[in-house]
């Protein structure tokens, strides 16, 4: 569900990997100056029908006419311009509340010549920050970069827009401590405890501001930056939990899109509650079928075992291990810290998303942790640099507000505590830390957002990609999300990479470019073959 730290460069001619949904009521939008939303009193749920979503919302006039004071920003990225445009904290009271900041960026068109419009992108997640990514995308894809004006954003509550942060540094690592596995009565109310405390942590210090971090909101933001930009139409690229947001932008806005690319789709047929309980079968489907075989062919290199299953039973014994004793990080940028079991597994989660680094890079570390008492100083860094750290108070905060209050969630915490059992037996990778993650949602303390259903009426044919064995963005999801974008086209490839664009394959990078310079399409749903991992 993340946009992982190592899968980025699975996305590198994006510069965007990078976890979903949608929902059960038509949504459509009208230009500024429609009519306005029934207002409603600050703080209040959106949940109580399809009329405020589906309702036009006017652009007042204070939000319509300002101007984006464009300057480089090479401490951002090099080549990039940034600038800054104001919302309103709710788009169906906009008079209601504090305004907020959206941080935008953009790389111009490196041929004005042959100009044909703005490409908008966003960040995966929920909680990546969108400013890098049209400069890597330029550099890395000049075709399309000599085409478009492409420009992205730091979602609302995110980086260098305004931002929120629950908790501390110190206080999340302490959240993620420990073996999430144990399923002993003490550790399980550990984990309860310490899921409600985040929610309330969250509530205590953004409650005015939580109702609106919602992706319904978000796609408003990117309908006022088309709008100073002086586009009529947008063209999008997005990766990860940015599908949902392409989809829910096309959704809201069909008459404001000329092309769109969801690549790595989250299953915005349902609900986030949906899609993230597929999870666990599907990381433990990646680290089992695809990064074990792979270790284990690679036995003379890490020794880790000759087959899958040797390979499995060592690092389930260096896990075991880590349980009674944690091994120090001595050294490095987490100094002090130790790897712990639920460290252990981040670490591997992460490294999984991209196959071709994340493999070796985890492999060399996995390596490494076996000798620490002679691993090399790079050795040592590489595994700080794998097992080392968690997400970012700021990443996580945003995390939840999106997934826990984008779509209906289960409050039933005993039903997550069984939930969880079975799934910590079944598929112990991502499953063992699911209690934590589902009770937050269950104790979060705003009801829903807006909901929009995926139909795709009114919009063009949408180009989607996906990996078979993408463990983030399953490709289940992804069909079902496919069958919900009528007239879509799917590309399919029989790898297991997160992020499908600039990862190298050349079929489905060639099909990507073709539609978005041109507008052509697949006539039918394509499979690109993917070379395997060496």
């Amino acid at each position: 569900m993340f946009e992982s730290r190592k899968s980025r460069r699975a996305v590198s001619a994006a510069s965007v990997v990078s976890a979903a949904v949608a929902v059960v009521i038509a949504a459509t939008a009208l230009p500024a100056g429609a009519a306005p939303a029934a207002p409603r009193a600050a703080g209040a749920s959106h949940a109580a029908g399809a009329s405020q979503t589906a309702a036009a919302v006017t652009v007042p006039e204070r939000y319509a006419s300002q101007k984006l004071d464009w300057k480089p920003c090479p401490e951002v990225a090099p080549g990039l311009e940034c600038a800054q445009m104001t919302v309103p904290r709710d788009w169906h009271a906009p008079d209601a509340g504090k305004d907020l900041t959206i941080a935008v960026s953009r790389v111009k068109a490196g041929d004005p010549a042959q100009r044909r419009g703005v490409l908008m992108m966003a960040a995966g997640g929920p909680g990546g920050s969108g400013l890098k990514r049209p400069a890597g995308l330029a550099k890395a894809a000049p075709s399309i970069g000599g085409a478009y004006d492409i420009v992205s954003f730091d979602q609302r509550g995110v980086g260098a827009s305004t931002p929120l942060q629950c908790q501390t540094q110190e206080e999340l690592d302490a959240f993620f401590a420990g073996d999430f596995r144990d399923r002993s009565p003490e550790a399980v109310q550990r984990v309860l405890d310490n899921s409600r405390k985040l929610a309330e942590a969250c509530g205590a210090k953004h409650g005015d501001l939580l109702p609106y971090i919602t992706t319904e909101q978000t796609v408003r933001d990117m309908d006022l930056l088309r709008s100073l930009l002086g586009e009529r139409k947008i063209s999008y690229y997005g990766a990860s939990y940015a599908t949902m947001v392409g989809a829910y932008y096309a959704s809201v806005f069909p008459q404001r899109v000329e092309r769109a690319v969801l690549d790595s789709n989250i299953a915005f047929d349902g609900t986030w509650e949906q899609f993230e309980t597929g999870q666990p079968k599907s990381f433990q489907r990646r680290f089992e079928q695809d990064f074990l075989p792979w270790l284990a062919k690679n036995d003379a290199t890490y020794h880790y075992g000759k087959t899958a299953a040797e390979a499995k039973a060592t690092w389930e014994r260096r896990r075991s291990a880590l349980h009674d004793r944690p091994l120090s990080l001595d050294g490095g940028r987490t100094k002090g810290k130790t790897v712990d079991p639920n460290r252990f597994d981040s670490g591997t989660i992460q490294a999984v998303y991209n196959s071709q680094q994340g493999f070796p890079g985890l492999a060399t570390a996995l390596a490494a942790l076996e000798h620490w008492e002679s691993a090399t100083a790079a050795e040592r860094q590489l595994a700080d640099r794998v097992f080392g750290s968690y997400l970012s108070p700021n990443f996580f905060a945003e995390f939840l507000a999106v997934t826990c209050a984008d779509t209906p969630w289960n409050r039933d915490t005993e039903h997550w505590v069984r939930r969880s059992g079975e799934d910590t037996a079944k598929y112990p990778l991502i499953g063992a830390r699911e209690l934590a993650f589902s009770a937050t949602c269950a104790a979060w303390p705003t009801a829903p957002g807006p909901r929009v259903k995926i139909t795709g009426k009114g919009v063009p044919p949408v180009l989607m990609l996906n990996s078979l064995h993408d463990p983030a963005t399953y490709y289940e999801g992804a069909q079902r999300a496919h069958r919900a974008l009528k007239g879509s086209r799917l590309v399919t490839v029989p790898g297991g990479d997160h992020g499908v664009y600039g990862g190298g394959n050349a079929c489905a990078d060639g099909i990507v470019d073709k539609y978005l310079l041109s507008g052509e399409l697949p006539a039918r749903d394509v499979t690109c073959e993917a070379a395997p991992a060496e």
